[in-house]
């Protein structure tokens, strides 16, 4: 997956997220320990994952290092 590809499921994933939270609210429990049934099971972790995957690259691109 390129890195354009990963920032639009950021965007995709945020969307969702707002969504959520504007027609149904989300509670911090919610959010942070969400359970296996909930829409937001493992969010934060992906978001993160796919977040830190796009640093990594953008740091490869400039020859630096995080």
């Amino acid at each position: 997956m390129t890195k354009q590809e990963k920032i639009k499921q950021l965007i995709e994933m945020q969307k969702k997220f707002i969504e959520k939270e504007q027609t149904a609210g989300v509670s911090m429990e919610e959010y942070f320990r969400p359970d296996e049934q909930s829409e937001l099971h493992g969010y934060s972790e992906d978001y993160i994952k796919v977040a830190m995957e796009i640093v990594d690259a953008a740091h490869k691109e400039v020859g630096s290092n995080r």
